[in-house]
């Protein structure tokens, strides 16, 4: 029994250390694509932060997928909503919104991530973001 404990132990200690070692490359190396967007937040301390991220659209509106432990840029969203996001041409004013049951639904099933590669994410609890341009930006 001991042993199956260890061996178990062992197995989550290197899962766990795959699960970091991809995060840190994917957000070393910041992939681009042509949905690829830069968002900036404002901590609570007044501080400005940049993250890549993916811009996933639906019904003609712009959305961000939380997909990753890394996260620090959603909880400034939640605190302070007002955000900039650079998408083909500078960046703009937008007010991050979390979305309805409905619409997380809707955009699960449109954007699915295949199993493999929420497993290299380390299952991390996925949300949505609307980002919703401001008329006075």
């Amino acid at each position: 029994m001991y042993k199956a404990v260890k061996i178990l132990a062992i197995v989550f200690v290197i899962y766990v250390g795959i699960v970091a070692l991809f995060e840190a490359l994917l957000g070393y190396f910041q992939p681009e694509a042509d949905n690829t967007l830069v968002i900036t937040t404002t901590a609570p301390d007044g501080s400005s932060h940049q993250r890549v991220l993916t811009g996933l659209e639906s019904n003609d509106q712009l959305y961000v997928a939380v997909n990753h432990w890394p996260r620090a840029w959603y909880r400034h969203t939640l605190q302070n909503p007002e955000v900039q996001v650079d998408l083909n041409g500078g960046p703009r004013d937008y007010r991050a919104l979390p979305v309805s049951d409905e619409v997380d639904a809707r955009l699960r099933e449109e954007h699915p991530i295949p199993l493999p590669m929420r497993a290299l994410m380390g299952f991390a609890p996925r949300h949505f973001v609307h980002l919703q341009p401001r008329a006075d930006g």
